[in-house]
């Protein structure tokens, strides 16, 4: 009964936010004329997937609130996106991150380079990790165990997502993921009320979990940090999973190329009928990103207390019983709290809930992944190409997403890190912090030239790519089992003692310093041919095409009553968010 009402929920869902697209404006930025609530509600749904619900709870249950502090700092990076790079995107008139690059730069080779760096991001930290979550979810609330399990699990997402994607256009998927925000807010308030009552309140969450009552085992292994109430931890070396330099440096530059400059969330915002919109968009997205913390986060730690064998194991036999991972179990602490914590006849529509934050986040990622291939790589390939062509060309490159992806999930669920949360934001400060650099540069340092921001793409890439290579093929035995380290010293130290959030400030600066060298020693982009390119030169007009340009002039122009209005609840969102930081400092 339960799982027939999530069912129907979750079909109920699909048919109301389906509609026809009949031309590629349509189907990959929703002709730009979206409302700034469905705006904002698409970019926080299109972040809170599955992925999160399961790693947010996970790091949660494993070291405490720490992990909040990536939601929290996304607020200050919305109000960046809102108003330092989207004005100068709407301004360029661009439909994709990498096009926006071309026009600045010039040339193709920049743009493709990002296309498929953006492509193989998706697969690594998006794709990958949401059918794991997923399918990780699915298995538990059906009984289905082992790979079979698993596999059938990914196919049943699958279905759904990409059928979804490829009939409905970035339109309805903005539109549903509206409606599925809706739902996923309130069942997970739901949820958070029963956890807190479960555990006694929550100053009881509290105490109980800083007592450490919450382990299952006399292992050391597993053992809950002191600082796990705390955002801003220690700096040193082994003493915390997240010291508070990283967080104020190498955690904002991945965040940036995430929400500024990661085709997935600036599709949506591009999609906004205004300037004015796409703030206002963004200031919701970022209202919403408070409660991450307060749904998800905390009960995450209530399930490591209330689920002491499961969710807080530490040896790897009882953990591989569990969960199959012998390095911990921490992942399924959301799946436990909705199969075990909610009433009869509640389950069958958390279920509807966590399907919509499934599709949410997958159909998503489909649609934006679509865009990047057929308008940075195949319109290079095929000039001339029809708008059914185009059409055409991205619904089949979801089908190649979708088996790529599907390839990589057996060796994500190999990897020894127990939290999928640290996955994902380990994989971005390796390979996005060169992205980061050169589309900030881009937009802010008009003297930036396309040899410098080629090369050091292309230099940063490489200490990027070498840093994950060294991260899971050289991997610290866990500690459970008890084993000598015998990597050699240098790996130790690269891998170990340099965290991942400061190697991707290191990679943000060794980027920025070369692209900003040769780009000095290069010859300079005319002038001309940085109008409307640059935060600066953005509203600037070209008198030889005055008509037109005047009147695309005109879709970023706000008035002062708008400009008040957003400048207003920025300041608010900023203080308010600056104050949850000193409170849990």
């Amino acid at each position: 009964m339960n799982y027939a009402l999530g069912t129907r929920n979750f079909c109920t869902i699909l048919m109301s936010s389906k509609k026809k697209n009949s031309s590629a404006l349509d189907f990959f930025l929703a002709s730009k004329n979206m409302h700034w609530i469905p705006v904002g509600a698409s970019v926080f749904a299109t972040n809170i997937g599955s992925g999160n619900f399961v790693g947010l709870a996970g790091s949660g249950a494993a070291s405490g609130i720490g992990v909040a502090s990536f939601e929290l700092n996304a607020i200050f990076v919305l109000i960046l996106l809102a108003w330092v790079f989207i004005p100068v995107y709407m301004a360029a008139e661009v439909n994709t991150m990498p096009e926006y690059l071309t026009k600045r730069f010039g040339g193709d080779r920049i743009r493709i380079c990002i296309a498929v760096l953006s492509l193989l991001l998706y697969i690594f930290t998006k794709i990958a990790a949401d059918l794991y979550a997923g399918a990780l979810f699915i298995q538990l609330a059906l009984g289905y165990d082992g790979d079979q399990g698993e596999f059938v699990s990914i196919f049943i997402l699958l279905l759904v997502a990409a059928g979804f994607t490829i009939a409905g256009g970035l339109s309805a998927l903005m539109w549903a993921d509206l409606v599925q925000t809706v739902l996923m807010v309130i069942g997970a308030v739901g949820l958070m009320i029963l956890s807190f009552r479960a555990v006694g309140g929550y100053n009881e969450l509290v105490r109980k979990y800083v007592a450490d009552e919450a382990s299952g085992n006399a292992s050391t292994c597993g053992v809950l940090p002191g600082y796990s109430m705390h955002l801003f931890r220690p700096i040193l070396p082994g003493e915390s999973d997240l010291p508070w330099t990283g967080m104020l440096t190498g955690m904002t530059i991945s965040s940036i190329w995430f929400w500024c400059a990661d085709q997935v969330t600036v599709q949506r915002v591009l999609a906004a009928k205004s300037l004015t919109h796409a703030k206002a968009g963004c200031l919701f997205a970022a209202v919403l990103k408070f409660l991450p913390m307060y749904l998800v986060v905390f009960p995450g730690m209530a399930a490591r207390i209330l689920y002491k064998n499961t969710v807080a194991c530490s040896t790897p036999e009882v953990c591989s019983k569990v969960c199959g991972s012998k390095s911990g179990c921490t992942n399924i602490a959301y799946p436990e709290l909705v199969l075990n914590l909610l009433p009869v006849g509640l389950t069958g529509t958390m279920v509807a809930v966590m399907l919509a934050a499934i599709l949410c986040s997958l159909t998503s990622i489909f649609n934006s992944a679509s865009t990047i291939f057929t308008m940075d790589i195949w319109s290079k390939i095929r000039k001339q190409a029809s708008d059914v062509e185009l059409l055409v060309v991205g619904r089949v490159s979801i089908v190649v997403l979708l088996a790529i992806s599907v390839a990589w999930v057996p060796i994500l669920r190999e990897l020894r890190s127990a939290e999928l949360f640290v996955y994902v934001n380990q994989v971005a400060n390796f390979l996005a912090p060169p992205i980061t650099a050169i589309f900030m540069m881009a937009i802010l340092i008009p003297r930036t030239t396309e040899e410098g921001a080629f090369w050091g793409l292309m230099i940063g890439l490489f200490l990027g790519v070498a840093r994950f290579v060294l991260e899971y093929c050289f991997p610290a035995p866990l500690c459970s089992l008890g084993l000598i380290d015998t990597r050699a010293r240098w790996i130790k130290w690269f891998v170990d003692d340099i965290h991942y959030l400061h190697y991707g400030l290191l990679l943000f600066l060794v980027t920025f310093a070369i692209t900003l060298t040769i780009s000095l020693i290069s010859q300079p982009t005319p002038a001309t041919e940085l109008i409307k390119l640059t935060f600066w030169t953005r509203h600037n007009v070209n008198t030889s095409e005055q008509p037109e340009v005047q009147e695309d002039k005109d879709a970023i122009i706000e008035t002062e009553l708008e400009k008040r209005l957003t400048n207003s609840c920025a300041i608010v969102l900023l203080v308010a968010t600056v104050s949850i930081f000193v409170y849990y400092a």
